[in-house]
């Protein structure tokens, strides 16, 4: 089985904008999403993504004006990030998002974790550590944003098999395993290069995570209030200090 790192930089870093639909595509979905929570500075102005890939979630923050702090473990999808944001008020740091504290000496406005980021932690012991940490690192009234999958209903037979994206010159498929504390995600990925299909493999561990023991756990950290949405499987959490 791969790492994490691994996985991303053999299979998913170079087509990972394309994969979701597109680049610009999904900045104008963040900017809506922050836009309908009504997101904006209030306090420090501080936020810090974590897991923050291309920056879908980094450049629209930036735009509404928060001094962003961009952390991932994958130097390809930074470089995209660093490619695409311009001018714009944020730190790219490539390393381990649970150390995300480490050189934090003011408090954070707000913190986003999202698009399966906390699903990729390898136990349910890092991601309580992760709401602690997060809880300690916001300012009174800050925000924790998180959104993930829902893995805990377990697909059967041929329904495992899900086509991602395909066009002219990539095909992407990804084939799920459940186990009981986790889903082995095997991704697939066919590119046409110089008129020849290459065939790149790997699988990785996600966590399955309830929204209901989500819930419990930011609660148990301390957080005082969260709401919850649903949309297509995807579940989005925000908590409040």
């Amino acid at each position: 089985m791969a790492t994490i790192q691994e996985h991303y930089n053999e299979v998913l870093s170079d087509v990972y904008s394309w994969m979701y639909g597109g680049f610009e595509s999904n900045i104008q979905r963040y900017t809506d999403i922050f836009n309908k929570k009504k997101l904006s500075p209030q306090g420090s102005g501080i936020a810090i993504d974590l897991g923050a890939g291309c920056g879908f979630q980094s450049i629209p923050l930036a735009k509404a004006g928060y001094f962003v702090t961009a952390i991932d473990l994958d130097a390809k999808l930074l470089n995209e990030l660093k490619r695409n944001s311009a001018d714009l008020e944020i730190k790219v740091l490539q390393g381990d998002l649970m150390g995300f504290d480490k050189d934090l000496d003011t408090k954070a406005e707000l913190v986003v974790c999202m698009t399966d980021t906390i699903l990729h932690l390898d136990s349910r012991a890092k991601v309580i550590s992760l709401f602690a940490k997060v809880f300690a690192a916001l300012e009174s009234g800050g925000k924790f944003i998180i959104s993930f999958r829902d893995l805990t209903y377990e697909l059967k037979e041929i329904e495992r098999i899900l086509p991602v994206r395909s066009d002219e010159s990539t095909i992407f498929t990804c084939f799920l395993e459940y186990e009981p504390e986790t889903v082995k995600v095997h991704d697939i990925l066919y590119r046409k290069v110089n008129e020849e299909w290459k065939l790149s493999k790997s699988y990785y561990r996600k966590l399955r995570l309830s929204k209901a023991w989500v819930n419990e756990e930011l609660s148990q950290a301390g957080f005082s209030k969260t709401d919850l949405e649903v949309e297509n499987g995807l579940i989005t959490i925000t908590a409040s200090v």
